[in-house]
């Protein structure tokens, strides 16, 4: 396998860091050319060192002289801001592109790097939430690969690999059902953050695990599968899989079923992504069937989990309703990780920017960012009424 350059866009948030422990294990294969941040400078600034990469932005302007101070020794180049990232990622030095940057947040520096032919190595699902047919047209057009990054879209990529062709009937995502599977909606109502944080299986930043535990996080792997894959939103199944051991799978049309096994581990989906179509050794646990016992399934409870309903809601009305949902979510996430509102006043302010927020039936680029920022502000002004 040829030297693959890889830019790694959020790389101190989790899957970052996950990546560049995989990074790490092959440094014959992958070299590190551009890493970003958005406030995490010493971080940055630790890896950029450790990876020797060529160039790193600091997301936040403020920080920019800190980092540059501390890189310039080291002939590391700094940069600040976004319009740096979308600049940097079109570079032809750079041959995959990584993008595991926080909510919205990602959706303009990964177009950047799909309008410059790029592998995206995709983590940021809100990309395809938000503008999935205008991110893939341009995939299509730009000749730019897209390469499922998330454990459930991975599964089902690397199932189709051996599917010959077949129409697949049915997707099987499977949701671990987060640390609030087995309460009462009574007690769910009353959960804290610092409860909602404590995932049984995975280990993630807060925005995604505060959304496992709504089942948000489920729903927007529902509207990012239906583009990855062209499925329809009626032939994508979610099932609730506690163990998290089988991370998704495909049915055909004979009933027959393919499904993609391993332990919770982000890096094994990281690795292929960066070494697809080959595989490679990597220092992870692996699954010893005899000690795993059994495995077991369950449906998703649609009254205590509203977030899944409301996520099919979305496909089936399309235009921009899934940017309206996912920008409604961030901004009432964002207040309830500060306590101001209660965990079903998440999906509750969900449901009422979805009634109320900007619906356009065919949007374009611009709509969606104007969309994302009006959806924003009318969560924010709901929040703000009902904040504790």
């Amino acid at each position: 396998m040829q030297k693959r350059r890889i830019a790694i866009l959020g790389s101190t948030g989790s899957i970052g860091r996950q990546a560049l422990d995989v990074i790490s294990q092959h440094r014959d294969l992958f070299e590190v050319e551009l890493l970003t941040a958005n406030n995490s400078s010493e971080l940055l600034i630790k890896q950029a060192i450790e990876f020797d990469a060529n160039s790193v932005v600091i997301c936040n302007e403020d920080k920019y002289k800190e980092v540059a101070d501390a890189l310039e020794p080291h002939y590391i180049k700094t940069f600040a801001g976004m319009q740096s990232v979308c600049d940097l990622v079109c570079g032809d030095n750079i041959d995959i592109v990584l993008t595991s940057m926080v909510g919205f947040s990602g959706l303009a520096s990964t177009v950047a790097a799909v309008k410059a032919g790029k592998t995206i190595a995709l983590a940021n699902k809100e990309t395809l939430v938000a503008a999935g047919h205008i991110v893939m047209d341009l995939a299509a057009k730009h000749h730019a690969r897209i390469l499922p990054v998330d454990s459930e879209h991975s599964a089902i990529f690397q199932c189709l690999m051996g599917s010959a062709g077949a129409d697949i009937d049915k997707i099987h995502l499977t949701a671990s059902g987060g640390p609030f599977r087995t309460w009462s909606r009574e007690d769910i109502a009353k959960a804290t953050p610092a409860q909602a944080l404590n995932h049984p299986n995975w280990s993630m930043g807060s925005k995604i695990t505060i959304d496992s535990a709504t089942m948000m996080n489920k729903g927007l792997e529902i509207i990012e599968a239906r583009w990855l894959f062209g499925t329809p939103g009626d032939k994508i199944n979610v099932v609730v899989h506690p163990e998290s051991i089988i991370h998704s799978m495909i049915e055909y049309a004979d009933g027959s079923v393919i499904a993609q096994m391993g332990h919770p581990d982000m890096r094994e989906a990281i690795q292929f992504a960066f070494s697809f179509p080959e595989r490679l050794t990597l220092n992870n646990k692996k699954l010893n069937f005899a000690e795993l016992g059994s495995l077991s399934f369950y449906e998703p409870n649609l009254e205590n989990f509203p977030a899944l309903g409301l996520a099919y809601e979305s496909l089936t009305k399309g235009g921009n309703m899934a940017c309206i949902m996912n920008a409604a979510n961030e901004a009432a996430v964002a207040a309830y990780l500060k306590g101001k509102i209660g965990f079903y006043d998440i999906t509750d302010v969900v449901a009422r920017c979805m009634a109320e927020g900007p619906f356009v039936k065919n949007p374009d680029l611009e709509t969606i960012f104007q969309t994302n920022d009006e959806a924003y502000k009318l969560a924010s002004g709901i929040i703000g009424k009902i904040a504790r």
